[in-house]
């Protein structure tokens, strides 16, 4: 990006960008507001005229990625062939795919939520918490669709392998983990299907 294409954005997306990757990179507590207004290209007093606190740039850090983390999720599982259990799989597979690229530092609102464990009324973790939520009610939906038997119950399961894998991966830093959970989540969807076709 040019410098002229850099000013060319606004002030306030400027700092959502800047905080996006430094907070994604390298952790909130490791991250002063010093470093993201300078990454931003703006003066302190700037982003505290945006933003009235770190705590509230950290929140909206949060809520950049709520829609775009939910979109690829649904992407993956669209474009994947196959029935509803195959393109579960899919989902862990192409995370996999994800955590072998250098830059992968995990889930965002998992490392987040871990950073502020200590501080459960921070607007970061209800962000977090809102954003787990609606990944396990999408899910939820598409066994609906399927007519599976307790929908709600079936994703709240690969919601744990999903979760699972991330904390996993970044323990061992091997994405083999979400092909694992991968196929555990194909054979707990495969059964509920197999169960409502023997019905």
């Amino acid at each position: 990006m040019t410098v002229n294409a850099k000013k060319a954005k606004p002030a306030r997306e400027r700092i959502i960008d800047a905080a996006n990757k430094l907070f994604y990179q390298e952790g909130i507590r490791a991250v002063s507001v010093d470093a993201v207004a300078e990454k931003a290209g703006i003066t302190k007093k700037t982003l505290y005229y945006h933003f009235k606190s770190k705590d509230d740039l950290v929140a909206e850090y949060l809520s950049s990625r709520d829609q775009p983390n939910l979109k690829l999720f649904e992407t993956w599982f669209e474009s994947a062939e196959g029935d509803t259990a195959d393109k579960v799989e899919a989902i862990f597979l192409e995370l996999a795919k994800s955590a072998r690229h250098p830059k992968w530092k995990g889930c965002g609102f998992l490392r987040t939520a871990a950073e502020l464990a200590n501080l459960p009324g921070h607007p970061a973790m209800k962000i977090g918490s809102e954003h787990k939520k609606k990944f396990e009610d999408w899910l939820a939906k598409q066994f609906i669709k399927n007519q599976l038997d307790d929908p709600a119950a079936i994703a709240r399961q690969i919601v744990l392998l999903m979760d699972g894998a991330f904390s996993t991966m970044l323990v061992h830093r091997d994405a083999a983990y979400a092909e694992e959970a991968g196929r555990a989540a194909k054979s707990i969807v495969r059964a509920h299907i197999d169960a409502e076709i023997q019905h």
